[in-house]
């Protein structure tokens, strides 16, 4: 069997011998976009199994499975980093959601502000973009997508135990540091265009798990910032050290 060069996110549990059905689409993209056949060699992971080599058992149109041969990566957990912004157009929702993925955030929250340009929210869409940007990105773990709620039902419920990091536009030109957010689970926080409003401001500013910090001296779009604060984030608290 040659060397996998596709990678595809599965739901069936994972496990030597175990077959896996193929959607549709999955079907498609295998035997219809990339050409592959009885014998192919793909890699599969479902954000709890690990990493599988998995070999094309059956190809049809429309239809077919492969069979795991052996675990090439085990499960490991991931920070414990959860993202919550305010949904903006579509284009740039999905590039949140896309890069948040690839920067290792366990769960989307996306939180319904007084500026937010876009109340739609496609949680299934995001969901997919999670998929596909896991399989590209050779993330094991998921995060999981929250249906979008407003900011205040979700401060009013928060674990205090969990540190939010605001990226707060006012803030802008002041010393990038994270010196003042405690270990353990975090969270980042980057509102809609246009900013908090002066309410919102005010209630997160009171808020003893909520820490505001510069993201350097130029004030950034709301997904170029969460882009920026997830980087920090990592960098200095997470996976990446």
């Amino acid at each position: 069997m040659a060397a996998a060069k596709i990678r595809l996110c599965v739901d069936q549990p994972l496990g030597p011998g175990q077959s896996v059905p193929l959607s549709v689409a999955q079907a498609h993209y295998l035997f219809g976009v990339m050409r592959t056949g009885e014998g192919s060699a793909v890699l599969v992971f479902n954000g709890r199994d690990g990493e599988w080599l998995a070999e094309v058992s059956e190809a049809g149109r429309g239809r077919g499975a492969l069979a795991c041969r052996r675990r090439v990566r085990p499960q490991v957990a991931g920070p414990d980093l959860w993202l919550l912004f305010a949904p903006v157009k579509k284009a740039r929702t999905d590039f949140i959601v896309e890069k948040a993925v690839e920067l290792g955030v366990a769960r989307i929250l996306p939180v319904l502000t007084e500026r937010t340009n876009s109340e739609r929210f496609r949680r299934d869409k995001a969901e997919a973009h999670v998929r596909e940007a896991a399989e590209q990105c050779g993330a094991l773990c998921l995060p999981e997508v929250a249906e979008a709620a407003p900011l205040d039902r979700v401060l009013a419920g928060w674990d205090p135990s969990r540190h939010i990091l605001w990226a707060d536009e006012a803030e802008a030109g002041a010393a990038v540091t994270l010196a003042a957010l405690p270990d353990g689970p975090g969270a980042v926080l980057v509102g809609p265009e246009g900013g908090f409003s002066g309410v919102e401001r005010a209630r997160l500013g009171t808020l003893p798990f909520v820490h505001a910090v510069a993201l350097g001296p130029r004030i950034l779009r709301a997904e170029t910032a969460a882009l920026a604060a997830l980087t920090l984030w990592q960098a200095a608290r997470g996976d990446w050290r």
